[in-house]
């Protein structure tokens, strides 16, 4: 009993040699590389501020500015690593030939984050929109907030957060609403059978000359788009800048309802007559 607990001690207190060598070999280090990496990432902040910065200054839109900034900090970060491994005897040269025959490896683990950093490349160089334009994308629509490097951020009409992963943004079909400075706004309406045709034209024509925000634009016109089956069906189409499209719609809406009224063309709904033998 005395020789297994004397020899426990003796074990204990060659781990303990063991441990204390270990500190004072490699603490300093580690208290080092500690404080390196502190110092990193406050730089890399900085740096990322100070790229965004510069380019927005130099004229850059804050799409590319934002990217720019969010690479700067990575970059910073992933210097400050490989400094890292250098302070416990990792030669540069050696971490170059293990990551080399680790490329494949690596390739497999992160294929989706890489993915997202080419995409991320891809849409910052083809720019298909840029912050603050409102995009549909993925089934989600709303205003891009960011574009990152490896996520594009967007804010929804009530106030929600989309996180959408660049490949899913770069591999499938993106509508952007803001990218041309006029929009077209079409508004369906419904006539009765028994109205004249010519005169429910003239006045819808004369619609369009009561709505505000409606710009000068050949593409301005009554379309007599089909016979429905209980209604005449037109279209109203005018042109407007793009940030009064809403307006415009809600303006084009209320001005068709209330001059087919006072001419007392009916706007009918859909019904259906049973006839009894």
């Amino acid at each position: 009993m005395g020789e297994g607990l004397e020899k426990q001690m003796d074990n204990a207190a060659e781990w303990g040699k063991i441990a204390m060598d270990y500190a004072i070999q490699y603490g300093p280090t580690l208290v080092g590389a500690v404080v390196f990496i502190f110092i990193a990432w406050i730089f890399a902040g900085w740096a990322g501020s100070i790229a965004k910065r510069g380019l927005g200054r130099a004229g850059f839109d804050e799409t590319l500015s934002g990217f720019a900034g969010k690479a700067a900090k990575f970059f910073v970060l992933l210097v400050a690593f490989m400094g890292c491994l250098s302070l416990f005897g990792i030669e540069m040269t050696s971490l170059a030939a293990v990551l080399g025959g680790m490329t494949v490896a690596i390739g497999l683990a992160f294929q989706g984050t890489l993915s997202n950093f080419a995409a991320g490349l891809m849409l910052l160089f083809f720019r298909p929109f840029k912050v603050g334009d409102y995009i549909k994308v993925a089934d989600e629509d709303g205003f891009v907030s960011e574009l990152g490097i490896f996520t594009t951020l967007m804010n929804t009409l009530d106030h929600r957060r989309i996180i959408v992963p660049n490949s899913n943004v770069f591999g499938t079909k993106i509508q952007n609403f803001t990218a041309n400075d006029k929009r077209r706004v079409d508004i369906d309406v419904g006539a009765d059978y028994s109205a004249d045709i010519d005169q429910t034209r003239k006045v819808l024509e004369d619609a369009i000359k009561k709505i505000p925000g409606v710009i000068n634009h050949p593409g301005n016109m009554i379309f007599l788009s089909s016979l429905g089956a209980s209604s005449v069906d037109w279209q109203l189409r005018v042109w407007c800048k793009t940030e009064d499209y809403w307006d415009v719609w809600q303006a084009a809406t209320r001005e068709v309802k209330m001059s087919l009224d006072a001419a007392n063309i009916g706007i009918p709904y859909p019904q259906m007559d049973v006839h009894q033998k």
